[in-house]
């Protein structure tokens, strides 16, 4: 964990819980932390599976914390507090704020500002800070990542109220491409969360088997190093691959630096700034062009037109193909006929079609996606 945070923070074995896998970590934390009915406020856009992970067994709830385009989806004060009126309006005891860093699905770093921000929150309100920083050996491009260890560290508030009352999520899975081996990690300086933690992960063990792999795996730190920095090197090419490809099909995204997705602004080719338009677009792009992509709607993002791509599950000729797809695509529709034409490009009924409504199924914005 101090390698992946350029060993600006020492992580302390013994406030380490393992878990199976960061899923497992989130909801955890949330069994520790809120009681039923309580809440936890995340700012948006977020990773569809936390109404999952957060709330199914729980029972705790969900506030969004409504970011924007207009600064970059970036968490400010003002939002902060309009989210935490808001659950006050609602009747919910507000337990704390949960972010990812790297965001999915944003994939952009927190900056130092927003970091402070939580900080201060926290100050105020009495609240918990949960960090998910599943994605933080990912970051390929300036700026660099921050901790929220990092951060408190540097305002020397470290072996205070506040540092107890923060905690990391960490897994294996994205930065060492290991999602089968569900390895997560919870950090916590509070005992009382490291305590009933510890006693929770007895109901998602990682195998003794799992842990001597990868702790042999690990103490390679030839193979590590290496690993890692070809991984960031090889995510930021395919990034900028898709960002030209998306150019030249006439499409933005917003500037990223981790993680293994771009967020994509489509809203010019929406019939009307509608998320059922959204939805439409959507469709079209899974029957027509045959690409499975995330809606905004799905990540409770508050403009519609938004969708996250990955481009690190798909090989290079892969990824050119969805580009030549996407523009024959947008090349082909006009924004006045989205609404008025039936698809043209359908497949005849076939297991072609039979696929595509699998996928439909899949990637409805009614389920959550994949982490």
């Amino acid at each position: 964990m101090a390698k992946m945070r350029g060993n600006k923070v020492k992580f302390d074995p013994n406030k380490l819980v393992l878990t199976a896998g960061a899923t497992s970590a989130n909801e955890t934390l949330m069994f520790c932390l809120a009681d039923r009915g309580d809440a936890f406020l995340l700012p948006t856009p977020y990773y569809p599976g936390f109404d999952r992970d957060l709330k199914w067994r729980t029972e705790a709830e969900i506030v969004p914390i409504q970011c924007s385009s207009s600064n970059g989806f970036k968490i400010t004060a003002s939002a902060l507090e309009e989210a935490y009126l808001k659950a006050q309006e609602q009747g919910l005891n507000v337990k704390g704020v949960l972010v990812t860093n790297p965001s999915n699905p944003l994939g952009t770093t927190l900056t130092r500002e927003e970091l402070n921000h939580l900080i201060d929150f926290t100050l105020t309100k009495n609240v918990h800070i949960v960090s998910d920083e599943i994605y933080a050996g990912t970051v390929f491009d300036s700026p660099t990542f921050t901790s929220i260890a990092e951060a408190i560290s540097d305002r020397n508030i470290e072996d205070t109220q506040v540092s107890n009352r923060v905690h990391i999520v960490y897994s294996l899975s994205k930065d060492l491409g290991l999602p089968g081996f569900r390895v997560g990690v919870i950090y916590s300086n509070n005992e009382a969360v490291v305590s009933a933690a510890t006693k929770m992960s007895s109901f998602g063990l990682i195998s003794s088997q799992t842990q001597f792999l990868l702790s042999q795996m690990l103490s390679d730190k030839k193979f590590s190093n290496n690993y890692l920095k070809e991984n960031q090197k090889r995510l930021k090419k395919r990034k900028e691959a898709l960002v030209s490809g998306l150019k030249s099909c006439g499409i933005k995204c917003l500037k990223s630096n981790a993680s293994l997705f771009c967020w994509v602004d489509m809203s010019h080719l929406l019939t009307s700034q509608t998320f059922e338009a959204e939805k439409e677009l959507w469709k079209r792009v899974v029957y027509e062009v045959g690409l499975n992509i995330s809606p905004g709607s799905s990540c409770h993002c508050s403009e519609p037109g938004w969708f996250r791509m990955c481009f690190a599950n798909m090989s290079e000729e892969t990824l050119n193909l969805a580009m030549k797809r996407l523009k024959s695509f947008t090349d082909s529709i006009s924004i006045n006929k989205i609404a008025k034409t039936r698809p043209r490009h359908l497949v005849p009924y076939s297991r072609t079609m039979s696929m595509t409504k699998w996928v439909l199924q899949l990637a409805s914005v009614d389920r959550e996606t994949d982490r």
